[in-house]
């Protein structure tokens, strides 16, 4: 079993935890300093008694020391070992550290979380941002977790150069990660662990607006993107509602609502592929599969929109209701299936093993 500790300025907590390791279990620890300052030296120093210490001169990000410390076990220890990555603030305990450790042993086809469970004297912004994260986190794979931003995982060194290719040197690296173990079907288990935070988590180095773009930046993008579709198409919508007015409500509807979503999904595939998800990928090849996805959600849209009128009586807020729900679908569909990034092989950090 080989422990990874990511860290960043660090204190002398680490120095026990890493003592604790080494003194009751037969793991190896590797360290990443990522780029800490000059007085945090001595500290790092007294770690290489328990640790392979490795730096990076400059501060590349929780996501990037993660993947240092990937390529450094890929390329010097056996295939098939386990795998532990831990955080260096204190919040992660040796008893939990175990407690994962063991479950891998038992399930080492999954990837482990150590989940917390948010009682008690939890900070505001741990408890809002964790809420946040798991919605979104359930939206985009439809699999349900207690913590999303936890720190403490395991996993066998078998998925690492799967690990490798997961876009983000930050934290939305370890959000990507659970995205793509769902996209892949690996088997995600949580595994109960004491909820730590200490000095009410002042120690974290999450940046929250910053790191939280980071995590969110996909679903922001898209978001706005479908916002920008959604005023073209309400526009289009509306104006042909105005235009076949003299029409029968029914056939009014149909009609504003095919022409309105055939220029809006136009507008859209060309944001969404460029801009948004930025795929690689043969354009042909996507179109296809975007505009079965707009061919689809038109036929749901516009059963749906003529029932929603029935109802309340309103074909612009009924417009507005229908689109709502159907945006979920569409941003799971088009990550997921149709502009599926290409990740490619990461680069090596500069790195000094000491």
């Amino acid at each position: 079993m080989v422990v990874i500790i990511p860290a960043y300025e660090p204190d002398e907590r680490l120095i026990k935890l890493a003592q604790e390791i080494k003194l009751k279990t037969d793991y190896d620890i590797v360290i990443i300093n990522d780029g800490s300052a000059l007085n945090k030296q001595l500290l790092f120093s007294k770690l290489e008694e328990y640790a392979e210490v490795m730096e990076h001169k400059h501060n590349l990000g929780k996501g990037k020391s993660i993947k240092t410390a990937l390529k450094y076990i890929e390329d010097n220890y056996p295939d098939d070992l386990g795998i532990v990555v831990a955080d260096a603030d204190g919040q992660h305990r040796y008893d939990d550290i175990i407690k994962v450790s063991r479950a891998l042993e038992t399930n080492e086809n999954s990837l482990i979380l150590g989940s917390r469970q948010f009682t008690g004297n939890v900070p505001a912004k741990s408890k809002f941002g964790n809420t946040v994260t798991r919605y979104i986190f359930k939206c985009a794979s439809g699999v349900k977790l207690n913590d999303t931003q936890t720190g403490l995982r395991a996993f066998n060194s078998k998925i690492i150069p799967f690990l490798l290719k997961v876009p983000g040197d930050r934290y939305e690296y370890e959000m990507n990660v659970l995205l793509e173990c769902a996209k892949q079907k690996i088997n995600i288990i949580e595994v109960p662990i004491e909820t730590i935070y200490i000095e009410n988590n002042e120690s974290s180095h999450f940046r929250v607006i910053r790191d939280s773009a980071r995590i969110y930046k996909d679903i922001i993008k898209f978001s706005f993107s479908s916002l920008l579709s959604f005023v073209l198409d309400f526009f289009i919508y509306s104006l042909m509602i105005f235009l076949t007015s003299g029409m029968v409500q029914s056939t009014s509807i149909i009609i504003s609502n095919v022409f309105a979503r055939a220029i809006s999904a136009s507008f859209n595939f060309y944001i969404n592929k460029n801009y948004v998800f930025k795929d690689k990928g043969k354009s042909a090849k996507a179109a296809v599969k975007y505009f079965e996805l707009a061919a689809f959600i038109l036929i749901v849209n516009t059963f749906l929109l003529n029932i929603v009128v029935n109802l309340i009586g309103n074909e612009f807020v009924s417009k507005i209701i229908v689109e709502s729900s159907l945006f979920t679908i569409s941003w799971i569909v088009q990550k997921y299936f149709i502009f599926k990034s290409s990740h490619g092989e990461v680069k090596n950090a500069k790195i000094s093993t000491k």
